[in-house]
């Protein structure tokens, strides 16, 4: 019986080596596009102020660190986790001047935490959860290490719906082909979670929660890009 493990694909491993390099670029280059992805962080943070305040936080692929930029409540420490070291070295340089000797960074995957129950006041998940097998089970540990009340945070893209799938069309996947990346299979490895799905499994874990879409604030997948969700956590209701 042959047991050899099949070889990865090229293309990937170049992806994700080239991957801390381009992102930005990728992503916040294109004045649209920029305006466009900059919107979507406005809106997972339209919920808070500067008179919130949570104690604890901790961003779960926080790739670049862009997220922060939009961050306008008040926390005494924010954990800015990723999986990929050489992403967080980028968000290192990039935000190291903002909330002196309140930022940690932290090498770890969006599924397992290296964190006890109950650490966190707020976790928050930007264009994360649609990268993620088993996203059920993502869920279940972000909430094991929230307090009991913490809130948890997450943005996801509207994908494959209608306007996402046109503004790819018109926007990134052009850039990215002509950068030599093979987008369509990298998105096919990428966004592994529908929107669809998503949203079913969020409705399902967390029924007392606040949504909110972009560009329009009615609840359609196919009309908007990105939808926003943000559940106070009972433990005995999440399991």
């Amino acid at each position: 019986m042959d047991t050899k493990m099949p070889c990865e694909d090229k293309e990937w491993i170049e992806y994700r080596e080239r991957f801390s390099t381009v992102y930005d670029d990728a992503n916040y280059s294109s004045p649209l596009q920029s305006s466009v992805m900059r919107a979507s962080h406005r809106l997972v943070e339209k919920a808070f102020d500067e008179q919130t305040y949570f104690g604890r936080i901790l961003e779960v692929g926080a790739g670049t660190g862009e997220h922060l930029h939009f961050v306008r409540h008040r926390f005494d420490e924010y954990i800015l986790s990723d999986q990929d070291h050489k992403t967080l070295e980028v968000a290192m340089n990039k935000i190291s001047g903002m909330h002196a000797g309140k930022l940690r960074y932290a090498m770890q995957t969006g599924s397992h935490l290296d964190y006890s129950d109950n650490t966190f006041d707020r976790l928050l998940a930007t264009h994360v959860l649609e990268h993620i097998y088993q996203p059920h089970l993502a869920l279940k540990e972000w909430v094991r290490v929230l307090k009991p009340g913490g809130v948890l945070s997450i943005l996801i893209p509207t994908d494959p719906g209608l306007a996402w799938r046109l503004g790819r069309h018109l926007g990134p996947r052009k850039q990215a082909m002509a950068k030599g990346i093979p987008y369509d299979y990298i998105m096919a490895r990428e966004h592994v979670n529908s929107c669809h799905n998503l949203v079913a499994l969020l409705r399902h874990y967390f029924n007392d929660a606040k949504e909110a879409w972009w560009p329009f604030p009615v609840p359609s997948i196919d009309l908007n890009l990105f939808f926003a969700f943000h559940a106070i956590v009972n433990k005995r209701a999440c399991g």
